[in-house]
């Protein structure tokens, strides 16, 4: 081992931060030493009547114990330990109060961070000033400190060992900082770390966010990229008959302005729905339900997918959930034939009184994988939606036509 291996824990960065965190419980134990030090003073003075010292001994003992079980003295280690001890804790979760084993946890770190802050403060104040005393007896200085009687002669030959002793006492109180620190680092996790309810409640806001996500790329997905189909589509069909038929080619930009409206409009909505926090007037926008069918077979239509839709029931009948998942399913299904079918589209939705059934169906141009499970993001998109409604879904080639069929019940409500 190296001399610069050696002497590494005490020239380290995390040394010093770390001494400063031990240095931290030091001062924060001075009010307690002073504490004791004034009721011992009392105690021994036969002027004050003794049971009166003993009933301020049990208020005072009670003032200074309360606040090492409080939440935000856990909340305040916590945060001294992230920045000073390099230990990654996750903050309390907002809202939650520690449970019994927490604030028993909590509090034994707290007296533990104290007692060796206080000790860490107490060796710093008695072997500094020592250690320094006999290095500087080695260049003649400091005999008033250490006392010739004491040591006998202090002259060049007879103090090297005073100076060794000094460096030793500094090297020592170092490596002492160095391990305590370290040793603090290994049990905070154990003592300060998230409780099994804190955990549970981090899982279930990193559920919660995760399936916001989701439900936000969604809507990203089926939005935009049925509008984008649209124009490219329409887009497509104008070029061919530019110079042949100029009233298709301007219906066919119609088509592309108000699939751009469309897309702008909800891009703008789901936009405001990541800015948001806490539900503010981009959160309650209106959404496209089942309501709006006719609108959405219309576009469909109008970018050169015939569509022959059958519909049976009222979608106003249908809970808000249902109508708005089942728009974006045939949504998705209408994008998905105008990409890679051809001919019609049939489109079925059936509004039963406990559920809502859906069947869309059309000719492939090229044979689809045969595999139902496996599909691109729209497919994966539909199937998630039907899964968070506890819905059925089936998907995939049928001779050579292309089934959806989506079942997603609800409870009756008329």
């Amino acid at each position: 081992m190296t001399p610069r291996a050696v002497l590494a824990p005490l020239v380290a960065g995390s040394t010093w931060r770390r001494g400063v965190f031990l240095l931290l419980g030091g001062v924060l134990v001075l009010p307690y030493v002073l504490l004791v030090v004034t009721f011992a003073q009392l105690l021994t003075r036969s002027e004050i009547p003794r049971p009166l010292v003993l009933a301020l001994l049990v208020i005072a003992a009670a003032i200074a114990v309360v606040p090492v079980f409080l939440d935000g003295s856990r909340a305040l280690e916590i945060a001294a330990v992230r920045n000073l001890l390099g230990v990654d804790l996750p903050d309390p979760t907002p809202g939650h109060r520690g449970d019994r084993e927490t604030r028993l946890r909590g509090a034994l770190w707290i007296a533990t961070h104290l007692l060796t802050g206080g000790l860490v403060m107490a060796a710093l104040f008695s072997a500094v000033p020592m250690a320094l005393a006999f290095i500087a007896q080695q260049f003649g200085i400091g005999d008033e400190i250490v006392g010739r009687e004491r040591f006998g002669p202090l002259d060049g030959r007879d103090t090297g060992w005073l100076t060794l002793t000094g460096v030793a006492l500094l090297v020592g109180l170092g490596y002492a900082v160095a391990g305590l620190g370290a040793l603090a680092g290994s049990m905070a996790p154990v003592l300060l770390g998230p409780a099994q309810a804190e955990r549970i409640a981090a899982l279930e806001a990193r559920t919660t966010r995760l399936a916001e996500r989701n439900r936000l790329a969604r809507e990203l997905h089926d939005s935009v990229g049925h509008a984008l189909t649209v124009a490219t589509l329409q887009a497509g069909a104008a070029r061919e008959l530019l110079d042949r038929d100029p009233e298709f080619v301007r219906r066919a930009l119609t088509a592309i302005e108000e699939a751009g409206r469309t897309a702008m409009d909800e891009l703008d909505h789901v936009l405001g729905l990541l800015r948001e926090t806490g539900g503010g007037p981009a959160a309650l926008a209106p959404q496209r339900t089942l309501a709006d069918l006719d609108r959405l077979v219309a576009d469909a239509r109008a970018s050169g997918v015939p569509v022959d839709a059958r519909r049976a029931g009222d979608p106003a009948d249908l809970p808000a959930a249902v109508s708005r998942e089942g728009y974006r399913i045939v949504q998705e299904g209408l994008t998905n034939a105008a990409r890679h079918g051809r001919g019609p589209v049939a489109l079925r939705v059936d509004v039963r009184p406990d559920a809502l059934e859906l069947e869309l169906v059309n000719a492939l141009v090229r044979p689809r994988r045969a595999d139902p499970g496996r599909g691109g993001r729209g497919l994966d998109g539909m199937r998630e939606r039907v899964l968070l409604l506890g819905g059925r879904l089936t998907a995939g080639p049928d001779a050579d036509r292309w089934r959806v069929r989506v079942r997603l019940p609800f409870e009756e409500t008329r």
